[in-house]
Protein backbone atom coordinates (compact mmCIF):
# COMPACT_ATOMS: atom_id res chain seq x y z
CA UNK A 1 0.00 0.00 0.00
CA UNK A 2 3.07 2.23 0.70
CA UNK A 3 4.25 1.71 -2.66
CA UNK A 4 1.00 2.24 -4.60
CA UNK A 5 0.29 5.74 -2.19
CA UNK A 6 3.73 6.73 -2.80
CA UNK A 7 3.12 5.71 -6.67
CA UNK A 8 0.25 7.55 -6.88
CA UNK A 9 1.63 10.50 -5.61
CA UNK A 10 4.68 10.63 -8.22
CA UNK A 11 1.92 10.88 -10.85
CA UNK A 12 1.74 14.65 -10.27
CA UNK A 13 4.85 15.16 -11.77
CA UNK A 14 4.62 13.63 -14.50
CA UNK A 15 1.80 16.62 -15.49
CA UNK A 16 4.98 18.86 -16.98
CA UNK A 17 7.03 15.77 -18.36
CA UNK A 18 3.61 14.98 -20.19
CA UNK A 19 4.07 18.21 -22.20
CA UNK A 20 7.56 17.69 -23.25
CA UNK A 21 7.25 14.92 -24.45
CA UNK A 22 4.23 15.25 -26.43
CA UNK A 23 6.09 18.37 -27.50
CA UNK A 24 9.36 16.31 -28.72
CA UNK A 25 7.12 13.54 -30.00
CA UNK A 26 5.32 16.42 -32.47
CA UNK A 27 8.59 17.73 -33.76
CA UNK A 28 9.66 14.36 -34.66
CA UNK A 29 6.82 13.88 -36.44
CA UNK A 30 7.09 16.71 -37.85
CA UNK A 31 10.55 15.89 -39.26
CA UNK A 32 8.95 12.81 -40.77
CA UNK A 33 6.39 15.06 -42.83
CA UNK A 34 9.30 17.92 -44.14
CA UNK A 35 11.24 14.44 -45.03
CA UNK A 36 8.55 13.09 -46.93
CA UNK A 37 7.60 16.25 -48.75
CA UNK A 38 10.94 17.81 -49.53
CA UNK A 39 13.67 15.55 -48.83
CA UNK A 40 16.56 17.71 -49.62
CA UNK A 41 15.38 20.88 -47.60
CA UNK A 42 14.18 18.67 -44.66
CA UNK A 43 17.42 19.09 -42.58
CA UNK A 44 17.49 22.58 -43.36
CA UNK A 45 13.61 23.19 -42.83
CA UNK A 46 13.82 21.37 -39.73
CA UNK A 47 16.15 23.85 -38.24
CA UNK A 48 14.44 26.77 -39.15
CA UNK A 49 11.56 24.92 -37.13
CA UNK A 50 13.84 24.92 -33.92
CA UNK A 51 15.73 28.20 -34.18
CA UNK A 52 13.46 30.47 -36.57
CA UNK A 53 12.50 32.07 -34.13
CA UNK A 54 15.01 32.96 -32.32
CA UNK A 55 17.11 33.81 -35.78
CA UNK A 56 17.04 37.51 -34.81
CA UNK A 57 14.91 40.39 -32.36
CA UNK A 58 13.06 41.12 -35.29
CA UNK A 59 11.82 37.25 -35.38
CA UNK A 60 11.54 37.20 -31.96
CA UNK A 61 9.78 40.55 -31.50
CA UNK A 62 7.09 38.61 -33.79
CA UNK A 63 7.05 36.05 -31.79
CA UNK A 64 6.32 37.88 -28.62
CA UNK A 65 3.41 39.97 -30.58
CA UNK A 66 1.75 36.57 -31.75
CA UNK A 67 1.90 34.86 -28.19
CA UNK A 68 0.01 38.27 -27.08
CA UNK A 69 -3.49 37.28 -28.29
CA UNK A 70 -3.62 33.30 -27.71
CA UNK A 71 -1.82 33.82 -23.97
CA UNK A 72 -5.23 35.31 -23.47
CA UNK A 73 -7.23 33.20 -25.12
CA UNK A 74 -5.39 30.37 -23.51
CA UNK A 75 -6.20 31.95 -20.56
CA UNK A 76 -9.79 31.98 -21.10
CA UNK A 77 -9.89 28.60 -21.76
CA UNK A 78 -7.59 27.22 -18.54
CA UNK A 79 -9.55 29.70 -16.15
CA UNK A 80 -12.92 27.50 -16.98
CA UNK A 81 -11.30 24.60 -17.12
CA UNK A 82 -10.01 24.99 -13.69
CA UNK A 83 -13.72 25.51 -12.78
CA UNK A 84 -15.06 22.31 -14.36
CA UNK A 85 -15.94 24.01 -17.59
CA UNK A 86 -14.94 24.13 -21.05
CA UNK A 87 -14.87 27.29 -22.76
CA UNK A 88 -14.93 26.33 -26.34
CA UNK A 89 -16.31 29.95 -27.02
CA UNK A 90 -12.90 32.10 -26.59
CA UNK A 91 -13.62 32.74 -30.34
CA UNK A 92 -16.57 34.14 -30.26
CA UNK A 93 -15.67 36.39 -26.97
CA UNK A 94 -12.30 37.67 -28.75
CA UNK A 95 -14.24 38.91 -31.79
CA UNK A 96 -16.70 40.36 -29.96
CA UNK A 97 -13.89 41.64 -27.26
CA UNK A 98 -11.96 43.15 -30.69
CA UNK A 99 -14.52 44.48 -32.59
CA UNK A 100 -15.85 46.48 -29.25
CA UNK A 101 -12.31 47.78 -28.26
CA UNK A 102 -12.46 48.89 -32.47
CA UNK A 103 -16.17 50.86 -32.12
CA UNK A 104 -14.69 53.07 -29.07
CA UNK A 105 -11.41 54.16 -30.42
CA UNK A 106 -12.80 55.31 -33.67
CA UNK A 107 -16.01 56.76 -31.63
CA UNK A 108 -13.91 58.24 -28.90
CA UNK A 109 -11.00 59.68 -31.15
CA UNK A 110 -11.51 62.94 -29.74
CA UNK A 111 -10.57 62.26 -26.37
CA UNK A 112 -6.56 61.85 -25.57
CA UNK A 113 -5.47 59.21 -26.69
CA UNK A 114 -4.27 57.21 -23.74
CA UNK A 115 -8.31 57.46 -22.42
CA UNK A 116 -9.23 56.55 -25.27
CA UNK A 117 -6.90 53.30 -25.44
CA UNK A 118 -8.19 52.78 -21.93
CA UNK A 119 -11.81 53.13 -22.63
CA UNK A 120 -11.44 50.34 -25.71
CA UNK A 121 -9.73 47.75 -23.33
CA UNK A 122 -12.50 48.35 -20.98
CA UNK A 123 -15.25 47.90 -23.91
CA UNK A 124 -13.80 44.80 -25.03
CA UNK A 125 -13.31 43.09 -21.75
CA UNK A 126 -17.54 44.06 -21.61
CA UNK A 127 -18.10 42.85 -24.67
CA UNK A 128 -15.71 39.67 -24.07
CA UNK A 129 -17.66 38.92 -20.41
CA UNK A 130 -21.01 39.55 -21.76
CA UNK A 131 -20.46 37.73 -24.59
CA UNK A 132 -19.38 34.80 -21.91
CA UNK A 133 -22.13 35.35 -19.49
CA UNK A 134 -24.71 33.92 -21.78
CA UNK A 135 -23.18 30.30 -21.82
CA UNK A 136 -22.86 30.39 -18.01
CA UNK A 137 -26.45 31.58 -17.72
CA UNK A 138 -27.89 28.53 -19.97
CA UNK A 139 -25.33 26.19 -18.13
CA UNK A 140 -26.60 27.37 -14.24
CA UNK A 141 -29.93 27.71 -15.08
CA UNK A 142 -31.35 25.40 -17.47
CA UNK A 143 -28.65 22.68 -17.34
CA UNK A 144 -27.45 23.23 -21.27
CA UNK A 145 -23.77 22.37 -21.49
CA UNK A 146 -21.72 24.93 -22.16
CA UNK A 147 -19.46 23.68 -25.31
CA UNK A 148 -22.90 23.04 -27.13
CA UNK A 149 -24.16 27.19 -25.85
CA UNK A 150 -20.41 28.25 -27.04
CA UNK A 151 -20.23 26.36 -30.52
CA UNK A 152 -23.72 28.67 -30.96
CA UNK A 153 -22.42 32.10 -29.39
CA UNK A 154 -19.27 31.44 -31.37
CA UNK A 155 -21.17 31.98 -35.00
CA UNK A 156 -23.79 33.99 -33.66
CA UNK A 157 -20.81 36.33 -32.34
CA UNK A 158 -19.23 36.01 -35.96
CA UNK A 159 -22.49 37.03 -38.23
CA UNK A 160 -23.47 39.93 -35.66
CA UNK A 161 -20.46 41.52 -35.34
CA UNK A 162 -19.97 41.00 -39.39
CA UNK A 163 -23.23 43.14 -39.46
CA UNK A 164 -22.36 45.64 -36.95
CA UNK A 165 -19.40 46.54 -38.73
CA UNK A 166 -21.18 47.37 -42.09
CA UNK A 167 -23.97 49.65 -40.43
CA UNK A 168 -21.64 51.93 -38.73
CA UNK A 169 -19.33 53.91 -39.05
CA UNK A 170 -15.66 51.71 -38.61
CA UNK A 171 -16.31 49.58 -42.14
CA UNK A 172 -13.62 50.39 -44.52
CA UNK A 173 -15.05 49.21 -47.75
CA UNK A 174 -12.34 49.33 -49.93
CA UNK A 175 -10.61 46.69 -47.49
CA UNK A 176 -13.24 44.88 -46.45
CA UNK A 177 -12.65 44.77 -42.67
CA UNK A 178 -13.11 47.71 -39.97
CA UNK A 179 -10.98 51.01 -40.47
CA UNK A 180 -7.22 51.61 -39.18
CA UNK A 181 -7.08 53.11 -35.89
CA UNK A 182 -5.28 56.09 -35.37
CA UNK A 183 -1.55 55.76 -33.47
CA UNK A 184 -2.96 57.61 -30.44
CA UNK A 185 -5.46 54.93 -29.73
CA UNK A 186 -3.59 52.06 -29.56
CA UNK A 187 -1.44 50.76 -26.86
CA UNK A 188 2.27 52.16 -26.07
CA UNK A 189 5.06 50.31 -27.67
CA UNK A 190 7.44 51.40 -24.94
CA UNK A 191 10.20 50.76 -27.00
CA UNK A 192 10.21 47.24 -27.57
CA UNK A 193 9.02 47.42 -31.11
CA UNK A 194 12.62 49.22 -31.51
CA UNK A 195 14.09 47.03 -29.44
CA UNK A 196 13.02 43.45 -31.35
CA UNK A 197 14.05 44.64 -34.78
CA UNK A 198 16.46 43.99 -37.38
CA UNK A 199 18.40 45.65 -40.20
CA UNK A 200 16.59 45.96 -43.95
CA UNK A 201 18.87 45.27 -46.62
CA UNK A 202 19.21 49.35 -47.08
CA UNK A 203 20.55 49.67 -43.53
CA UNK A 204 17.22 50.49 -42.15
CA UNK A 205 15.73 49.38 -38.65
CA UNK A 206 12.69 46.91 -39.28
CA UNK A 207 10.64 47.52 -35.86
CA UNK A 208 8.93 44.34 -35.17
CA UNK A 209 4.98 44.43 -33.98
CA UNK A 210 5.85 43.82 -30.22
CA UNK A 211 4.17 46.35 -27.68
CA UNK A 212 3.26 46.29 -23.88
CA UNK A 213 0.72 43.84 -24.70
CA UNK A 214 2.75 41.38 -24.33
CA UNK A 215 3.64 42.77 -20.15
CA UNK A 216 -0.35 43.11 -19.59
CA UNK A 217 -0.61 39.25 -20.74
CA UNK A 218 1.64 38.03 -18.44
CA UNK A 219 0.68 40.26 -15.86
CA UNK A 220 -2.75 39.25 -15.97
CA UNK A 221 -1.73 35.75 -16.23
CA UNK A 222 0.05 35.97 -12.70
CA UNK A 223 -2.95 37.74 -11.33
CA UNK A 224 -4.77 35.28 -12.43
CA UNK A 225 -2.64 32.33 -10.94
CA UNK A 226 -2.87 34.29 -6.92
CA UNK A 227 -6.77 34.71 -7.45
CA UNK A 228 -7.31 30.78 -8.30
CA UNK A 229 -5.07 29.29 -5.91
CA UNK A 230 -4.56 32.10 -3.09
CA UNK A 231 -7.92 33.53 -2.75
CA UNK A 232 -11.22 32.43 -1.55
CA UNK A 233 -13.02 33.20 -3.85
CA UNK A 234 -10.55 31.26 -6.76
CA UNK A 235 -11.48 28.25 -4.06
CA UNK A 236 -15.17 28.25 -4.27
CA UNK A 237 -14.65 28.66 -8.31
CA UNK A 238 -12.55 25.53 -8.27
CA UNK A 239 -14.66 23.85 -6.12
CA UNK A 240 -17.80 24.24 -8.33
CA UNK A 241 -16.06 22.66 -10.94
CA UNK A 242 -14.15 18.98 -8.93
CA UNK A 243 -17.71 18.43 -7.16
CA UNK A 244 -20.53 20.94 -7.64
CA UNK A 245 -22.68 18.45 -5.45
CA UNK A 246 -20.05 19.00 -2.56
CA UNK A 247 -19.41 22.52 -3.03
CA UNK A 248 -23.16 22.82 -2.56
CA UNK A 249 -23.47 21.30 0.61
CA UNK A 250 -20.21 23.45 1.80
CA UNK A 251 -22.97 26.72 0.97
CA UNK A 252 -21.15 27.72 -1.82
CA UNK A 253 -23.24 28.57 -4.71
CA UNK A 254 -22.31 26.66 -7.40
CA UNK A 255 -24.83 28.43 -10.10
CA UNK A 256 -23.18 32.11 -9.13
CA UNK A 257 -19.81 30.09 -9.45
CA UNK A 258 -20.65 28.76 -13.23
CA UNK A 259 -21.81 32.26 -14.40
CA UNK A 260 -18.80 34.17 -12.88
CA UNK A 261 -16.14 31.65 -14.12
CA UNK A 262 -17.57 31.89 -17.93
CA UNK A 263 -18.18 35.51 -17.39
CA UNK A 264 -14.27 36.11 -16.74
CA UNK A 265 -13.33 33.66 -18.82
CA UNK A 266 -15.39 35.68 -21.55
CA UNK A 267 -13.54 38.82 -19.98
CA UNK A 268 -10.07 37.69 -20.35
CA UNK A 269 -10.93 36.32 -24.47
CA UNK A 270 -12.28 39.45 -24.72
CA UNK A 271 -9.02 41.57 -23.76
CA UNK A 272 -7.06 39.35 -26.09
CA UNK A 273 -9.47 40.91 -28.41
CA UNK A 274 -8.90 44.01 -27.76
CA UNK A 275 -5.00 43.78 -27.12
CA UNK A 276 -4.69 42.82 -31.20
CA UNK A 277 -6.84 45.36 -32.02
CA UNK A 278 -4.56 48.37 -30.48
CA UNK A 279 -1.02 46.84 -31.10
CA UNK A 280 -0.91 49.03 -33.78
CA UNK A 281 -0.44 45.96 -36.17
CA UNK A 282 -3.17 47.54 -38.37
CA UNK A 283 -4.80 44.15 -37.45
CA UNK A 284 -8.92 44.59 -38.07
CA UNK A 285 -11.64 42.36 -38.64
CA UNK A 286 -12.31 41.43 -41.73
CA UNK A 287 -15.80 40.80 -42.91
CA UNK A 288 -15.91 37.38 -44.06
CA UNK A 289 -17.59 34.39 -42.76
CA UNK A 290 -14.86 32.74 -40.38
CA UNK A 291 -13.83 32.26 -37.29
CA UNK A 292 -11.40 33.42 -35.23
CA UNK A 293 -8.28 31.31 -35.29
CA UNK A 294 -6.89 32.94 -31.96
CA UNK A 295 -10.26 31.78 -30.20
CA UNK A 296 -9.61 28.60 -31.17
CA UNK A 297 -6.07 28.26 -30.53
CA UNK A 298 -6.27 29.06 -27.12
CA UNK A 299 -7.06 25.91 -26.49
CA UNK A 300 -4.28 23.84 -27.18
CA UNK A 301 -2.34 26.71 -25.22
CA UNK A 302 -4.36 25.53 -22.30
CA UNK A 303 -4.05 22.08 -22.73
CA UNK A 304 -0.24 22.22 -23.23
CA UNK A 305 -0.32 24.07 -19.98
CA UNK A 306 -2.43 21.78 -18.23
CA UNK A 307 -4.77 25.20 -17.48
CA UNK A 308 -1.88 26.27 -15.23
CA UNK A 309 -2.17 30.49 -15.79
CA UNK A 310 1.70 30.49 -15.60
CA UNK A 311 2.25 27.15 -17.85
CA UNK A 312 -0.21 29.40 -20.39
CA UNK A 313 2.81 31.81 -20.35
CA UNK A 314 5.19 29.25 -21.62
CA UNK A 315 2.85 26.95 -23.78
CA UNK A 316 1.66 30.53 -25.48
CA UNK A 317 5.48 31.70 -26.14
CA UNK A 318 5.87 27.86 -27.94
CA UNK A 319 2.74 28.06 -30.39
CA UNK A 320 3.65 31.75 -30.94
CA UNK A 321 7.37 30.61 -31.42
CA UNK A 322 6.17 27.26 -33.67
CA UNK A 323 3.66 30.13 -35.75
CA UNK A 324 6.61 32.27 -36.80
CA UNK A 325 8.98 29.53 -37.84
CA UNK A 326 6.34 28.41 -40.02
CA UNK A 327 6.24 31.75 -41.81
CA UNK A 328 10.17 31.17 -42.23
CA UNK A 329 9.97 27.95 -43.65
CA UNK A 330 7.63 29.21 -46.91
CA UNK A 331 11.10 30.72 -47.68
CA UNK A 332 11.92 26.43 -48.65
CA UNK A 333 8.89 25.81 -50.71
CA UNK A 334 7.54 23.91 -47.58
CA UNK A 335 3.66 24.83 -46.99
CA UNK A 336 2.87 26.43 -44.00
CA UNK A 337 0.10 23.74 -42.88
CA UNK A 338 3.21 21.94 -41.61
CA UNK A 339 3.84 24.04 -38.81
CA UNK A 340 -0.42 23.39 -38.00
CA UNK A 341 0.04 19.70 -38.12
CA UNK A 342 3.03 19.70 -35.64
CA UNK A 343 0.79 21.59 -33.61
CA UNK A 344 -1.66 19.46 -33.60
CA UNK A 345 0.25 16.21 -32.85
CA UNK A 346 1.71 17.96 -29.70
CA UNK A 347 -1.80 18.74 -28.41
CA UNK A 348 -2.74 14.81 -29.57
CA UNK A 349 -0.14 13.07 -27.52
CA UNK A 350 -0.71 15.76 -24.76
CA UNK A 351 -4.19 14.82 -24.16
CA UNK A 352 -3.02 10.84 -25.00
CA UNK A 353 -0.77 11.36 -21.76
CA UNK A 354 -3.48 13.14 -19.75
CA UNK A 355 -5.95 10.28 -20.23
CA UNK A 356 -2.99 7.92 -19.59
CA UNK A 357 -2.29 9.88 -16.31
CA UNK A 358 -6.17 9.46 -15.48
CA UNK A 359 -6.93 5.61 -15.74
CA UNK A 360 -3.67 5.03 -13.85
CA UNK A 361 -4.88 7.23 -10.98
CA UNK A 362 -8.19 5.51 -11.47
CA UNK A 363 -7.09 2.42 -11.08
CA UNK A 364 -5.11 2.94 -8.44
CA UNK A 365 -7.64 4.48 -6.62
CA UNK A 366 -9.73 1.50 -7.10
CA UNK A 367 -7.15 -0.75 -5.87
CA UNK A 368 -7.06 0.97 -2.58
CA UNK A 369 -10.44 1.41 -2.50
CA UNK A 370 -10.59 -3.12 -2.63
CA UNK A 371 -8.03 -3.44 -0.10
CA UNK A 372 -9.52 -1.38 1.86
CA UNK A 373 -13.04 -3.14 1.68
CA UNK A 374 -11.63 -6.52 2.21
CA UNK A 375 -9.81 -5.47 5.20
CA UNK A 376 -12.91 -4.24 6.85
CA UNK A 377 -14.73 -7.71 5.70
CA UNK A 378 -11.95 -9.76 7.70
CA UNK A 379 -12.29 -7.81 10.62
CA UNK A 380 -8.86 -6.10 10.19
CA UNK A 381 -9.00 -2.16 10.21
CA UNK A 382 -6.24 -1.65 11.97
CA UNK A 383 -3.70 -4.02 9.34
CA UNK A 384 -2.19 -0.73 8.57
CA UNK A 385 -0.66 -0.35 12.37
CA UNK A 386 0.10 -3.74 13.16
CA UNK A 387 -1.91 -3.46 16.55
CA UNK A 388 -4.24 -6.25 15.51
CA UNK A 389 -1.57 -9.04 16.01
CA UNK A 390 -2.03 -9.10 19.65
CA UNK A 391 -5.80 -8.79 19.19
CA UNK A 392 -5.79 -12.16 16.97
CA UNK A 393 -3.84 -13.89 19.74
CA UNK A 394 -6.19 -12.86 22.28
CA UNK A 395 -8.98 -14.01 20.33
CA UNK A 396 -7.60 -17.40 19.61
Amino acid sequence: MKKERHFLSSLSGMNALSSVMAILIGLFAGFIILLASNPAQAFNGFFIVLTGGFSDLFNLGQVLYYATPIIMTGLSVGFAGKTGLFNIGASGQFTFGMYAAILVAIKMSGLPGPLVCLLALLAGIIAGALWGLVPGLLKALCNVHEVIACIMMNYIGMYLVNYLIVTTDVYDNTRNMTMRLSQDANLPTLGLDNLFSAATAGGAARPSSVGSGILIAIFVCVLIYIVLEKTKFGYELKSCGYNHEAAHYAGINEKKGIMLSMTIAGGLAGLGGAMLALAGAGRGIKVVDVLAGEGFMGIPVALLALNNPIGIIFSGFLIAYLTQSGFLLQRLAFAPEIIEIIIAIIIYFSALALLLKGAIEYFIKGKKKDARIKAEDLGTGDFKTGNNDSEGGDSG
